[in-house]
């Protein structure tokens, strides 16, 4: 099962609360926990998500509230409400799709499947990951391969950073700009390249964590202090902020006494989930702030004949992962019939979805219909599954099959044509 909450459906400010002491949640969870035998975080700077292992999803979403209540400033009430449920084949689903772009603010930017491997080995280095969520996690970053190389899905490079740099364009002036950066994740270790590469001077990285030194000597940027971190602000043209640690970097105050005697205009992008920079400083003078919620409402759209060939091969793969734990004998009987039942599925999931920008409202009710519409599709399937397991175990195999072709038109002797993309159920030792 995961628990859930996005830029889709939550504001920005509550993600930035849930993923307070992300880095612990899988650990207590487990340990707290008995029924629940392992637990995958994944929190990036628009989503925080936690994939599950466990003998029973109300005892488990319960578990990872009484959790993010103790690592958090937030209540029950608010982490409860926060939070939507996936299990069995919905959890898996929406794990491929986020690996792969499709959920992405940035619909398509690669940055996502290097975060679910973060996540992956996060969890098998705590201890708090079992061989079925491992499994999982390796097919949700094989497919986020195969849709890179067989769709146009991400071709352009456009990504959340990317985006926030052109929206930048506006109000900087990037050859000989002094940069200054916030933060040593990383973010800001591909953005280092991204501001040479625009012709901006890295003048200085400050890391709240203590860690610019680190980062300075790799990347060949000065570090910068505390105490001096107000005086690089004076001379800095751009900011680029995402150091995502638990309290506000550029306070008001801060920004202000800054630029006292500084006329020339100062960019700050802010890209760290919890926000580095205050509300206030957007307002000062001279002063232009470009953030996550600016981001989401400038991205732009992918063609829709990539996203459709993404969510088809999506949909192959979903298939598969759950059709290897059932009835071997009818493995191709099973998988066709999922594969076009899911196939089905991502084609009005994908009609529905509002667009960038949509007002609450909608997304509600496009949420609300695609909930419907997957548990109608786990429905329809229950019971073809169980019989396929009752004709196995009975050895009539061939009637289970003919009467999925009968009935579907769905030819079982090629399962593979429902996926656009070759090698999908390859193994992968590596990541």
């Amino acid at each position: 099962m995961s628990l859930v909450a996005s830029h889709h459906n939550r504001d920005l400010a509550v993600l930035e609360q849930l993923s307070v002491g992300s880095d612990r949640l899988g650990a207590t969870v487990v340990a707290n926990e008995p029924s629940v035998h392992a637990a995958v975080v994944l929190p990036t700077c628009n989503r925080f998500e936690v994939y599950l292992e466990a003998d029973d999803p109300v005892v488990a979403r319960a578990a990872v509230t009484r959790a993010l209540c103790e690592l958090t400033a937030l209540d029950a009430g608010t982490v409860d409400s926060a939070l939507v449920s996936f299990v069995s084949d919905d959890a898996v689903q929406h794990l491929f799709s986020v690996s792969t772009g499709l959920e992405s603010m940035v619909v398509g930017e690669r940055e996502i499947s290097g975060q679910v491997r973060r996540a992956h080995a996060d969890a098998q280095a705590g201890g708090h990951l079992t061989p079925r969520l491992d499994r999982l996690f390796q097919s949700a970053l094989r497919t986020s391969r195969v849709v890179a190389s067989s769709t146009g899905l991400g071709t352009s490079g456009r990504s959340v950073v990317s985006v926030a740099f052109d929206l930048a364009d506006a109000t900087v002036r990037w050859m000989g700009a002094r940069a200054l950066i916030i933060g040593t994740g990383a973010v800001a270790e591909s953005s280092v390249g991204v501001l040479r590469g625009r012709g901006a001077d890295v003048a200085g990285v400050f890391s709240p964590s203590g860690r610019a030194d680190a980062f300075g000597a790799a990347h060949g940027v000065a570090p910068v202090a505390l105490e001096d971190l107000s005086t690089e602000l004076g001379r800095a043209d751009i900011v680029l902020a995402c150091s995502g640690g638990e309290s506000i970097v550029l306070t008001p105050a801060l920004v202000a006494a800054a630029r006292a005697s500084s006329t020339k205009p100062l960019t700050i992008i802010d890209l760290a989930l919890h926000r580095d920079v205050a509300p206030g400083v957007s307002q000062l003078r001279n002063v232009h702030v470009v953030d996550l919620t600016t981001v989401g409402a400038h991205a732009p759209e992918e063609s829709l004949n990539s996203v459709e060939a993404a969510r088809s091969i999506v949909a192959h793969a979903v298939a598969r992962f759950e059709a290897g734990e059932d009835a071997r004998a009818l493995d191709p009987a099973v998988v066709a019939l999922r594969e076009h039942v899911f196939g089905l599925l991502e084609r009005e999931v994908t009609r529905i979805r509002p667009g960038a920008g949509a007002d609450a409202e909608a997304v509600a009710h496009a949420d609300a219909t695609e909930a419907a519409l997957r548990r109608f599709a786990r429905t329809l399937l229950h019971t073809p599954t169980v019989r396929a397991r009752q004709h196995a175990e009975a050895g009539s195999e061939m009637a289970y099959v003919d009467a999925i072709q009968a009935l579907y038109g769905i030819d079982v002797a090629v399962p593979n044509d429902a996926c656009p993309a070759e090698g999908i159920d390859a193994e992968s030792p590596h990541l």
